[in-house]
């Protein structure tokens, strides 16, 4: 996001996003790739799993390493 030109809190939003991809990508891969699959299996798998993930340490995380980053270059 520095790289771009984006501050602090665009920067956190743009890694939440890049995280986030899988709860979109996860579902038509399953799909493209073994189409016998479920499509609900992997839906439930993304949103069951990686969303709680993201609300509760990753969004935290990514928060802190933008903050750190920008110190650094400061």
């Amino acid at each position: 996001g520095w790289g771009l030109g984006l501050g602090e809190g665009n920067t956190t939003l743009l890694a939440v996003l890049y995280a986030s991809a899988s709860y979109i990508a996860a579902p038509a891969a399953m799909r493209i790739v073994i189409p016998e699959a479920n499509p609900a299996l992997s839906l439930g798998a993304s949103l069951g799993v990686t969303f709680p993930f993201n609300l509760v340490l990753g969004i935290p995380a990514y928060h802190w390493m933008t903050k750190q980053f920008f110190l650094w270059i400061s």
